[in-house]
């Protein structure tokens, strides 16, 4: 049995945490997770990115966040971290967003809402805003209890529902096959490739 290979993530929020520790548990290689840190947005991924690096030398760490409006994953890694990437570092950019991931396991997700898998999009890496087209397709849903986990209340300000992280991250948990998604998603390929192909450097 090989042994396990420790590591630190940092993410922007609970549904990323939970994508990237499935991704880890499905990538066919021995993770032992540490510390999570960040689940506060990108704002403090940002901020701590060079000392994730310099970290990045006595334990491994593995980051992901969001391309949001950013054009491309390499200006906005060449942005947060302009200095040598540490080869024990993996930054990785959901295009555009950690929905999209979700959203390209698409008989799952039909599956999870009680839709037509037509109904979801063929290219979610090619969504400008995947967290609005993910509401937008569990407002079709029959299922009661997840469109008002994940739809924001009528009249309400907040632009996601009051259970939305807790719902998709059951999903992510039950149903999501990262192998099946990143065929439909070119930057969780890239991700899952580069988690499965890790080799720590000390």
């Amino acid at each position: 049995m090989t042994d396990s290979i420790p590591i630190h993530i940092a993410v922007e929020d609970f549904l990323s945490e939970m994508v990237l520790r499935v991704m880890l548990e499905q990538s066919g290689r021995q993770f032992a997770v540490g510390a999570c840190l960040g689940r506060t947005g990108f704002g403090y991924l940002k901020k701590n990115i060079a000392s994730f690096n310099k970290a990045a030398r006595g334990i491994p760490f593995i980051i992901l966040a969001d391309l949001d409006q950013t054009e491309c994953p390499p200006i906005l890694i060449n942005k947060w971290l302009p200095v040598p990437k540490n080869n024990n570092l993996l930054f990785r950019i959901a295009v555009r967003e950690v929905e999209s991931w979700l959203l390209a396991h698409r008989k799952a997700f039909a599956g999870f809402l009680g839709i037509r898998k037509s109904l979801i999009p063929s290219h979610p890496d090619e969504l400008e805003d995947p967290k609005r087209v993910l509401i937008e397709m569990t407002a079709r849903s029959r299922k009661r209890q997840l469109r008002e986990s994940i739809i924001p209340a009528p009249g309400s300000t907040a632009k996601i529902g009051p259970d939305y992280n807790g719902a998709l991250i059951s999903f992510v948990q039950n149903r999501w096959d990262v192998q099946e998604a990143a065929m439909r998603s070119p930057s969780l390929s890239r991700a899952f490739d580069a988690v499965r192909t890790f080799q720590p450097v000390y």
